[in-house]
């Protein structure tokens, strides 16, 4: 398959993301708020990438264009920070089982943008992966248990902004590595998801020993697996990927990886469907895998 190790570079970086919530229980359960815990993983990764990005190709390599520049804005502000900040509205309004509906309602929101940005044909196979991801995703992250659903109108805006936010990390992802490097591309989007985050989170106000040994150590390994590695591996694919729709849908690998920690990490209830969601997602990623790059915007 010509773009295999494309989609195998953004599959790994969903497997990655699916870690999330081990550190997330992790620095929890040291003492770290959310805001804080937030902030950690943006500004160590932040720390990670410069470190990184000054030895591997120097300093020159952070002078790119006012376009690459205003995409890696936009990665930082609305594809991260907003991104975070609506979900967690969404999870305090509508409850964790709807809010995590509505987030992965985002390849929905990749697809239109994708076309009507680059004229990518939507055909019958990406539309049968995107229903799949889509159910799989909600089935795997609900166990299919919608009591504790809680409509709310300002809920459901901020579930639909999130997924709005999480859709547009291909299409800016896509814009800035046409010009630079991966490395480049990460290193500002976690600077300017830094400064965002410390300024609407006041991170520091919100526990109660910011230098905690342990919650340091917690962070710092939280920025550099689902973060550092798991957005380079991401970004590498993504530059080699011109059908940006097929993206989301590769990279919802996070949620069975997420599925199975949950029942082998924490114990957490087995659940039928929720293993159902899961084999869905592999479904829907070996159906999008099949489907050839478009050529002159013709379909697949």
């Amino acid at each position: 398959m010509r773009n295999f190790k494309n989609y195998s570079l953004i599959i790994a970086a969903g497997c990655l993301w699916g870690t999330i919530g081990l550190f997330v229980k992790l620095l929890e359960q040291a003492g770290s708020s959310s805001e804080y815990t937030t902030f950690l993983r943006m500004f160590f990764a932040f720390v990670m990438l410069l470190v990184i990005t000054l030895i591997r190709d120097g300093a020159g390599a952070f002078k790119t264009d006012r376009g690459t520049l205003i995409s890696c804005i936009l990665l930082g502000f609305v594809s991260m920070s907003l991104n975070n900040l609506f979900y967690a509205r969404a999870v305090s309004s509508l409850g964790m089982s709807l809010a995590a509906a509505l987030l992965y309602s985002a390849p929905i929101f990749t697809s239109i943008e994708s076309r009507i940005l680059f004229k990518e044909h939507i055909g019958k196979n990406k539309i049968t992966a995107i229903a799949l991801s889509a159910l799989g995703c909600v089935l795997a992250a609900t166990g299919g248990n919608f009591s504790s659903v809680q409509v709310s109108g300002i809920g459901i805006l901020f579930g639909v902004g999130a997924a709005f936010a999480y859709s547009t990390q291909n299409i800016f992802g896509r814009l800035a590595t046409n010009k630079t490097s991966a490395f480049v591309v990460s290193t500002y989007q976690f600077m300017f998801a830094s400064i965002f985050t410390l300024l609407v989170g006041r991170p520091f106000s919100t526990v109660a020993d910011p230098l905690d040994p342990k919650i340091l150590m917690y962070g710092a390994l939280f920025a550099l697996i689902p973060t550092t590695i798991a957005y380079l591996l991401y970004f590498s694919g993504v530059k080699g990927i011109t059908e940006s729709s097929k993206v989301p849908v590769m990279a919802a690998m996070e949620l069975v990886v997420a599925t199975i920690l949950g029942i082998v990490v924490f114990r957490e209830d087995f659940s039928v469907i929720s293993i159902a969601g899961a084999l869905l997602i592999l479904v829907s990623i070996a159906i999008m895998s099949r489907g050839g790059e478009e050529k002159n915007g013709d379909p697949e």
